[in-house]
């Protein structure tokens, strides 16, 4: 994943320049620090001159939409008058991040009373988190020295959940075959997916698919044959391999044309023995995650664009579900029919022949495998009332893959959550959690919260 950009916007009063003409220039060092620490903390920084006026920061803010920046970052060199910057920041579509700092790490009874010249632009950031807020403008808050080891990587977090949101926001999501029949968690009107969301939608048969299907070349077969040969454990006969795979590149011909950040499909739509479209592209559907491209099964596009969000700002995502509960254990077994992110498995996914008996379309080739023990977060985003959403999340541990002879093929993986498993079962249902979500690797409850607000939805933490 390319590191995050993000505009970083000084900011200044320019009664300074003429009663302080000197005091700019003995910022400089502080300025450079933090350029430094965001740099060496995995942040593309985008430059721009010292901000004092509206128009200074309309420009500053028109180069970094420009550039494609994820988000905003602001840094208050001393106090700066909010309504000269406030408007400009409230209407722009980026996220903005208000980063608190000052040179000094120590203000206290015996500090020389003119270092107040130099430390005091928290109170310049507290007059424009006010404002902000009062129009309406999500913003996040990272406060604290830049000797803490903690400040620069929440930065990053926050730029990172920023990413996603802005990916969000802009994604164009594929639907294949319709939504499957009678499942509702997950079941809103495109129109309201657009309007809340930003989420534009598409919707195809399985047949729009053909024509792409139908123009891929042997040479690109056997060359994806291939490469899957070196990347899996091939446990399929040749030809239920090839014609998922010919399936699968056409697929993903339709979804780069889009192009397309997410989709889901319908595999009750798949319904030809012959002819192009003659499986279901579950393999596809895993290459496509390992890609950053979201997915969820079922029609349900809005999982499939959570997922590509989360990649897009975490690096790695899986569409995943809970399907049994493992009471005596206190954890919970995720599955799917034949769909995981390859790139997030303890061993080498095994790619395998899969019955496939629910249509005459024939069987297909897919994945299988666990994700790796250790650290995760279990994402959801659940419709409310009245069009609205909530991101709900939680910290679990992923648990060692299991032992039963049959388990090499199946999608599988067993978490376990910081609650009692009854509890966390009772309030993810209380908050209307759907029965499709997201895992993501490492624990990432405060960038979340973020993603959240920059979404300007809830958000609930089950911890």
């Amino acid at each position: 994943m390319s590191p995050p950009d993000v505009g970083l916007l000084p900011l200044y009063v320019r009664f300074y320049d003429e009663v302080l003409p000197d005091l700019l220039g003995q910022l400089e060092p502080f300025l450079e620090r933090v350029r430094s620490s965001l740099e060496a903390g995995g942040l593309r920084l985008l430059a721009a001159p010292v901000g004092r006026t509206r128009e200074d920061f309309a420009r500053a803010v028109e180069h970094f939409e420009g550039a494609g920046a994820d988000a905003i970052l602001t840094l208050h060199l001393a106090y700066s008058p909010s309504l000269e910057s406030a408007d400009v920041l409230a209407a722009t579509p980026l996220p903005v991040i208000l980063l608190d700092t000052t040179p000094d790490r120590e203000f206290g009874p015996g500090t020389d009373p003119g270092r107040l010249l130099f430390n005091h632009g928290v109170h310049g950031l507290q007059d424009l988190a006010s404002v902000l807020r009062r129009k309406g403008k999500p913003y996040r808050v990272v406060a604290g020295h830049l000797d803490d080891p903690e400040l620069v990587p929440r930065c990053a977090r926050f730029v990172r959940a920023a990413r996603a949101a802005r990916a969000m926001h802009r994604m164009r999501a594929l639907r294949i075959g319709g939504v499957f029949p009678g499942m509702g968690d997950f079941a809103v009107d495109d129109a309201v997916l657009r309007e809340k969301l930003g989420i534009a939608v598409e919707n195809i048969l399985p047949s729009a698919l053909a024509g792409d299907i139908a123009g891929v070349q042997p040479s690109a077969v056997a060359a994806e044959m291939d490469a899957d040969r070196e990347r899996y454990r091939v446990c399929c006969p040749p030809e239920v391999h090839e014609r998922s795979v010919r399936v699968g590149l056409g697929l993903r011909r339709f979804l780069e044309r889009g192009p397309f950040g997410a989709f889901s499909l319908n595999f009750l739509s798949f319904q030809d023995s012959d002819g192009p479209v003659s499986t279901v592209p579950f393999l596809e559907c895993c290459q496509a995650m390992a890609r950053g491209i979201g997915y969820a099964g079922e029609g349900d596009v809005l999982t499939a664009s959570l997922v590509g969000a989360l990649a897009r700002g975490f690096g790695a995502a899986t569409f995943t579900e809970i399907f049994c509960a493992d009471w005596a254990g206190q954890s919970l077994f995720l599955s799917h029919m034949g769909e995981l992110n390859p790139a997030q498995t303890a061993d080498v996914p095994v790619l395998y022949e899969k019955e496939f008996p629910f249509t005459p379309a024939r069987n297909p080739a897919t994945l299988a495998g666990a994700p790796p023990p250790g650290p995760a977060t279990f994402v959801n985003l659940a419709p409310g009332p009245g069009g609205s959403f909530h991101l709900i999340a939680a910290p679990v541990e992923v648990l060692a893959d299991g032992t039963h002879p049959d388990l090499p093929r199946w999608v599988r993986g067993w978490i376990r959550p910081p609650a009692p498993l009854e509890r966390f079962l009772e309030d993810y249902s209380h908050l209307g959690g759907t029965h499709h979500a997201a895992l993501v690797p490492g624990h990432h409850g405060e960038a979340l919260a973020a993603l959240a607000t920059f979404l300007k939805i809830d958000f609930h933490l089950l911890a």
